[in-house]
């Protein structure tokens, strides 16, 4: 007898669950819907008052029973939901008319690349069709390669706590001394002597870290590229060679008139003799007439450069005596300043959209 209820029970809830489907699917508003839903679901519809029946029913056949009719419940309950939501999208699209599928889509906005990485990547195609391959050196370096490699002494302004963020960091090779982020990408200089042996004619170009502040003209973070040569009979003739097609290739877009640049003689502790190269300014057109870019001198300085000092070519075990290179570096920021007629570098750096759709 108890195994006939069990049956029969099933059998009336399953009976149930099929006419609920049926009477769901006919529903053409959310009115008979709702009374569907009071039917099935209310306080006087068939499942409530088997629920409350099933304290009647012999205790092997209450889980069973119970069971049944929550997932009847849970099931009507789903049905319910889902022709809801065929109603809302119904609604919604009345609402909103018919749509042509014929119309070409919104634009989307794609982001390109920011202006700083432009003028990189300029960089070094100017430099891949001279010749020279690109090489990226390490952001954290060693006092060694940062400094003492590249012919810097102790007592150098450079190696002052107010110009290097050094790290709490130990060298591994040397547990005394501390690590530090580059100051400039020279250090690159060493790490491919080391690896190499010459002819070498590479540029690095990555970021560098100086203790500066943050002005028109300054920022703790920005970028370098360094530029090496290294060769048998290699001359000054060939520094000024490689930088006059660059220059006039970097900036040939932005003006029709001839550039003029500039040697002067500078120092640098890992070149001998260095040179600052200048060109003449791209805001007055080199006339110097009342122009505060170039403070009336109608010149801009770009990069630094020069021979590779023979101390540097030692201390990867270069014989000095029989090969000659040399050395430069820019810093991207102000190229891109002088290239866009930018007149703080800051605004590379603060995400303006503005600003940066520009490019």
């Amino acid at each position: 007898m108890e195994a006939l209820n069990l049956e029969n029970v099933l059998l009336e809830i399953e009976t149930l669950k099929n006419s609920v489907k049926e009477e769901i699917n006919k529903c053409s508003g959310e009115g008979q819907l709702l009374a569907v839903q009071v039917k099935y679901l209310g306080r006087k519809s068939y499942l409530v008052s088997l629920t409350k029946k099933i304290k009647d029913l012999p205790d092997n056949i209450k889980p069973r029973v119970g069971k049944a009719i929550n997932e009847t419940k849970e099931y009507i309950t789903k049905l319910l939901e889902e022709k809801k939501s065929e109603f809302s999208l119904s609604e919604k699209r009345k609402t909103r008319g018919a749509y042509d599928y014929t119309l070409p889509p919104r634009p989307f906005p794609i982001g390109h690349r920011h202006p700083i990485t432009q003028t990189i990547k300029e960089i070094v195609e100017i430099f891949k069709t001279l010749g020279f391959s690109v090489y990226e050196s390490n952001e954290i370096e060693s006092d060694y390669y940062n400094f003492e490699a590249l012919n810097i002494p102790q007592n150098h302004p450079a190696r002052d706590m107010h110009d290097t963020f050094y790290l709490n960091l130990a060298n591994p090779d040397k547990p005394a001394e501390k690590l530090l982020l580059r100051t400039h990408t020279s250090p690159g200089q060493i790490h491919i002597m080391e690896k190499l042996t010459p002819p070498i004619y590479v540029i690095i170009p990555g970021k560098v870290y100086r203790y500066e502040d943050i002005d028109t003209s300054h920022l703790p973070m920005f970028h370098q590229v360094e530029g090496l040569a290294v060769d048998k009979h290699i001359t000054f003739c060939d520094l000024k060679s490689v930088i006059y097609i660059f220059i006039k290739s970097i900036f040939s877009e932005i003006t029709d008139k001839e550039i003029s640049i500039r040697f002067r003689p500078s120092y640098f502790p890992f070149v001998e003799p260095g040179v600052e190269v200048d060109m003449s300014c791209v805001f007055c057109a080199g006339s110097s007439r009342e122009c505060n870019v170039c403070k009336n001198t109608g010149y801009l300085e770009l990069l630094g450069a020069g021979m590779v000092h023979p101390e540097v070519f030692r201390h990867v075990g270069y014989d000095p005596e029989s090969i000659t290179g040399f050395a430069f570096g820019m810093g991207v920021e102000r190229l891109a300043m002088l290239k866009y007629g930018i007149q703080d570098i800051r605004a590379f750096y603060e995400n303006d959209i503005r600003f940066l759709e520009q490019f």
